[in-house]
């Protein structure tokens, strides 16, 4: 029989704000994360992109010192949001065996490793830090909230790209449906902003390069789009079978209904034109939670702003949606919140979630001339879902042809 899963807590510590609901406030205000780096290390490697949406709360501000000594940032995000999730959904009183983790991450903790790198060639081998293997390795974050709150039914890690935390929250409510677990902490983090990085996406040509104007450089479904805008950050849902949520009487704010993943097998890097790929998910995740096309009311769109990716988004939803998808009102978070790449899938989730729980789909700021090629219903202002039930999708595309979509449903 198939079980009813809920969504019971939230957390985000984002470019826009060091928790969900701060997030959410500075998204609904049009406010942009994306700012000038004020790092040494911009100048020293003389970088063409000197902008990025860093997370707005440093996580030495949260966590204790012992704890995010041990750990990279990309997993102190994690614990962080998970805290702020586990915390907002009453810590649930669950037995370890039946409390589980999926959580993931795009690249991991390449702070660790790049700086354990300049430690070997400038101070020698013993110099290395014991505990680098441990602070690098992709399944950090979900090793360290496992042991944070004693989860001892699975802790999984998922490394798809961009489309890695909504494949998580999907692999969530398999799980939970299996019967694996009772309550699952679910999410995605990435602390990527570094030169190497910054570097590469600029020599792919990925990254806008406004660097006198970053808080406008974000421009999804513009026609003068020229690229993403790296963000950092983790975000975090708790999720459990609905028997469970209500035994206990627990806040509710919307139901996962279903989630699906698909590969293009098309390209490393570019999305597949024809959309083909990304539409099975949609079509697939529809599936799964009992809905048609028709009942969708509101899409947080992957939109990175770049010239080809919007476009094929585009295309995707319109094979699913038909002319009808010129009406649903779409969201492009990233505008306000620049790129989290693993940890952005998560973010948009709990946007999405809030955007249900409170009938309004944000605003996709910096939008002054919409691209006639994208003629979707995108506006400036946050746009109001009306009453009624609610059915919204969230979507994630990654590099290596990954796509992944979740479907969350009105309560």
């Amino acid at each position: 029989m198939t079980k009813k899963i809920v969504i019971t807590g939230i957390g985000a510590s984002s470019p826009l704000g060091g928790t969900a609901r701060d997030s959410w406030k500075a998204l609904l205000a049009g406010e942009s994360g994306a700012r000038t780096l004020e790092h040494d290390w911009v100048e020293q490697y003389d970088l063409p992109v000197r902008f990025a949406a860093e997370a707005k709360v440093r996580p030495e501000e949260v966590l204790e010192r012992q704890v995010a000594k041990r750990l990279d940032p990309s997993s102190q995000f994690a614990l962080i949001s998970a805290m702020e999730a586990w915390a907002d959904a009453g810590a649930p009183e669950v037995a370890p065996e039946r409390l589980g983790v999926d959580y993931a991450t795009g690249i991991g903790g390449i702070w660790t490793l790049l700086d354990a790198w300049d430690t070997l060639r400038e101070r020698g081998p013993r110099r290395v830090l014991p505990m680098t293997v441990p602070m690098l390795m992709p399944n950090a974050a979900s090793a360290a909230i496992s042991m944070h709150f004693h989860a001892r039914a699975f802790a999984r890690t998922v490394a798809s790209a961009c489309a890695s935390s909504t494949e998580s929250i999907a692999n969530a409510y398999e799980h939970l449906q299996l019967g694996l677990a009772d309550v699952v902490i679910a999410g995605g983090s990435e602390s990527a902003v570094h030169p190497i990085t910054l570097a590469s996406f600029s020599s792919m040509q990925a990254l806008s390069k406004r660097n006198d104007d970053p808080s406008h450089a974000s421009r999804p479904y513009s026609v003068d789009r020229d690229g993403f805008v790296m963000g950092e950050g983790a975000a975090s849902l708790v999720i459990e079978t609905e028997e469970h949520a209500l035994a206990r009487g627990a806040h509710i704010y919307a139901e996962l209904a279903g989630g699906a993943v698909s590969a293009d097998s098309y390209h490393i890097t570019a999305n597949d034109p024809e959309g083909r790929g990304a539409s099975r998910a949609v079509l697939d995740a529809l599936a799964q939670a009992g809905a048609d096309h028709h009942e969708v009311t509101h899409i947080n769109a992957h939109a990175t702003s770049t010239p080809v990716g919007d476009i094929a988004e585009y295309t995707a939803l319109h094979s699913v949606f038909g002319d009808r998808v010129h009406e649903i009102p779409v969201s492009a978070t990233k505008a306000s919140t620049g790129h989290l790449l693993g940890g952005t899938g998560a973010l948009e989730a709990v946007f999405t979630v809030l955007a249900l729980q409170e009938r309004l789909a944000p605003p996709t700021i910096n939008l002054t001339e919409q691209d006639p090629a994208i003629p979707l219903r995108v506006s400036g202002e946050a746009q109001p879902l009306g009453d009624g039930a609610q059915l919204a999708i969230s979507n994630s595309f990654g590099f290596g042809g990954h796509n992944a979509v979740a479907v969350f449903r009105s309560v």
